[in-house]
């Protein structure tokens, strides 16, 4: 009788493949245009830095006809870029899956706060356990300027869910109607801590792994779930450099007409679009 690997090993190694494929393929594509190429080294242009952006200096301009390029290869470069897109979302939802089925270390646990607010501090804790609800207003309030500061939040709201959702299943042995209340309430708590989480993933789809997700990389013992994480992480990393390289193409030259303020943050990372309880 032969064997067959686990199910989640079965599912998402060929899907895995598959992303790969297509995102060497999209890279292959790049090889027959002829409108733009980048500069060498020993271009005078690149040694005397009029082929380098200030904002992302380390990359080099690509460099286009005098008067732009073409529409055909705006088109074609958008069609590519949808097609990263896809290519990147699918690999963010395979890694997600396969970080939350990872077990939480036993010291990232002992290390969390003793309730939800010491977490979140106390605006952040009101915003989310106040009877109205807006996660994207209240981001839209947060300072989000820095990697750093984004990187603390996503920190911060994942270690609050993590403390509701142990809560809620340490009370789920007392009958109480009281404690079915907070129960209650900690799930919601939980279920709008996991909503942030989501809009910051799609918001900010580069942004480094999380100290849950570290841990839980770190202690992680099973093999299958090294090989998903690993394997979908590349491709998430790399489809996220190349959709970046793309976009940054079709901006040069601007397109005419006036352009808003924008988020110094966002040329790094592109965008998707009460009572209070002591829990």
């Amino acid at each position: 009788m032969g064997t067959r690997p686990r199910n989640d090993l079965h599912m998402n190694i060929p899907a895995l493949r598959k992303l790969d494929y297509m995102l060497l393929e999209c890279l292959d594509n790049f090889k027959d245009q002829n409108e733009f190429y980048y500069a060498s080294k020993d271009d005078e242009d690149s040694k005397d830095g009029k082929n380098q952006r200030k904002d992302k200096w380390w990359i080099p301009v690509p460099k286009v006809p005098p008067n732009g390029i073409s529409e055909a290869t705006r088109k074609w470069l958008q069609y590519q870029k949808d097609s990263v897109t896809q290519i990147l979302k699918a690999a963010m939802a395979i890694n997600a899956q396969v970080l939350a089925e990872m077990e939480i270390p036993e010291n990232y646990i002992e290390a969390l706060p003793k309730n939800g607010r010491s977490s979140l501090g106390d605006s952040i804790y009101k915003s989310i356990t106040d009877d109205f609800f807006d996660p994207d207003y209240v981001l839209s309030t947060l300072d989000l300027s820095t990697e750093h500061k984004i990187l603390d939040l996503k920190n911060r709201i994942e270690a609050s869910a993590v403390i509701w959702k142990r809560k809620m299943n340490a009370k789920d042995s007392k009958s109480t109607w009281s404690s079915g209340m907070k129960s209650e309430k900690r799930e919601l708590f939980e279920e709008r801590a996991e909503t942030f989480l989501l809009i910051l993933k799609h918001r900010f789809p580069g942004l480094p792994q999380s100290e849950l997700d570290i841990t839980k990389i770190q202690y992680n013992k099973d093999v299958g779930h090294a090989i998903l994480e690993s394997y979908s992480r590349i491709i998430e990393s790399l489809a996220f450099t190349v959709l970046s390289r793309i976009e940054d193409g079709p901006q040069l030259p601007p397109k005419p007409g006036p352009r808003g303020k924008s988020n110094p943050f966002e040329s790094k990372f592109f965008t998707t679009q009460s009572i209070v309880y002591d829990v």
